[in-house]
């Protein structure tokens, strides 16, 4: 799936859900590092425990970051696909 992002640095993420796992997420701009490293950390977690995770975190002043967003993209990927 391919989500555009909104308030972040960001402007999209890319990933695919495979048996419930997320895989293969891309972040297309944003801090390296740390895109890269959330990429990483969440590779074949559950896609619930993965919003749970990352759902509600802010960036500094910002009421969003690239986690966050990635979590808003999982849960548009489960509503579009239950």
């Amino acid at each position: 799936m391919k989500f555009k992002t909104s308030g972040v640095c960001s402007r999209a993420i890319d990933f695919d859900v495979v048996d419930g796992k997320v895989v293969n997420v891309r972040f297309t701009g944003g801090c390296a590092g740390n895109t890269q490293g959330v990429a990483a950390l969440i590779e074949g977690m559950d896609i619930d425990e993965a919003i749970r995770r990352m759902d509600g975190i802010k960036c500094g002043y910002k009421d969003t970051s690239c986690p966050d967003q990635l979590a808003k993209a999982l849960k548009e990927y489960k509503k579009d696909n239950e």
